[in-house]
């Protein structure tokens, strides 16, 4: 009789392991969906990165090409149309960037220093991003 009883305990114990198994897959499947939502944000922060540095490269070039006017870039208040134009651009590019988060431009016109710092917003992220570039501009 002993073998009729060990064989009624052990009744369902297959179905337990393939329901943990399931679990444990499950588990694995939605820890790769995360991950994977995770990449994509980085990537997207990333690109809106390098596309800051981008931009501003593009605005040290502009006043680098038009040393005399160097003073002109400064922003807001600058009366340079480069200027007004990349600003544009920025706003179109950059996510969030116009109003608080808009861009400024510093520009020391003595010693050529020129500091650049762009501010955006992604879409549902929890906070601004910013990049800042510093160049000296000057007569080779």
């Amino acid at each position: 009789m002993t073998p009729i009883l060990v064989e009624r305990g052990q009744r369902g114990v297959m179905l337990l392991e393939a329901l943990i198994g399931i679990l444990i897959f499950s588990v694995g499947i939605l820890a790769m969906i995360a991950l994977h939502a995770l990449a994509i944000g980085y990537t997207a922060d990333a690109k809106y990165r390098s596309d800051a540095s981008f931009l501003a490269s593009e605005l040290i070039g502009q006043i680098w090409v038009d040393l005399p006017n160097q003073g002109n870039y400064v922003y807001p208040g600058g009366t340079s149309w480069g200027v007004a134009n990349w600003v544009t651009k920025v706003n179109n590019t950059l996510p969030g960037s116009g109003g608080a988060n808009a861009p400024t431009v510093v520009v020391d016109v003595a010693t050529g220093q020129v500091d650049i710092t762009l501010r955006w917003q992604p879409p549902n992220a929890d906070g601004i991003r910013s990049y800042r570039a510093i160049a000296r501009v000057s007569n080779p």
